[in-house]
């Protein structure tokens, strides 16, 4: 039996390259591409992303991604944004002016309210809210490294996943579906890091490639 592959999205932003080793580590075959048709045939998807929302959007668009990332949501198959690419799922941000986003989840993004001090950088508890494969075998919750200076606001609270607290609540997981969101690198996140990403790549082998030619 072959490996289940996972795409990793590259749109010239972020830290791909330690998501890459860290899907690898918990056994899946990672590609890594800005071309949409060699991430086609993944049986699921990881955005990642450390940067600003509106520039993200850019190179998305400039690669021709958005469509395919779209599409492959419809087609059931899963898609874990990490950090950033978490901001991304949903509508807009407020960041450097603001920026539509790719619309998947209902709601916004906007700055860390109360932060005593940003951007927020460290270890951070995050509780589960609710219960998903994605975090199968993770307790309650558990500490998850942060960088970030804003958080989504979803418009659905069913969706949200996890919780973590800095000057104040903030979302920092979402689940939705087949669409997943980590505000915090699971890369960077020790074993429990590990186990939700190992955790997703097991979500992603339960669900089949419908678009497969």
């Amino acid at each position: 039996m072959s490996a289940t592959r996972i795409a990793l999205i590259d749109y010239g932003m972020g830290n791909r390259r330690s998501v890459f080793k860290a899907l690898e580590h918990v056994g899946a075959d990672v590609v890594m591409s800005e071309d949409a048709a060699a991430l086609d045939a993944a049986d699921g998807f990881v955005l990642p992303g450390v940067g600003a929302f509106p520039r993200a959007m850019v190179n998305l668009r400039e690669r021709g991604l958005v469509d395919p990332i779209l599409g492959w949501v419809r087609d059931g198959r899963p898609l874990l944004g990490v950090c950033l690419g978490m901001q991304l799922l949903f509508e807009a941000s407020t960041e450097l002016g603001g920026a539509d986003g790719l619309g998947i989840l209902g709601g916004d993004v906007r700055e860390l309210s109360g932060a005593p001090k940003l951007p927020h950088i460290g270890w951070n508890l995050v509780e589960w809210a609710t219960s998903s494969p994605l975090i199968d075998g993770l307790g309650t919750g558990g500490a998850f490294y942060h960088v970030h200076s804003l958080a989504a606001h979803p418009s659905d609270e069913a969706i949200v996943l996890g919780r973590g607290s800095y000057g104040g609540p903030f979302v920092t997981a979402v689940a939705a579906g087949n669409v997943f969101g980590a505000q915090f690198h699971p890369e960077k996140s020790s074993s429990a890091g590990l186990r939700l990403l190992e955790n997703f790549t097991r979500i992603c082998t339960r669900v089949p490639v419908s678009s497969a030619q």
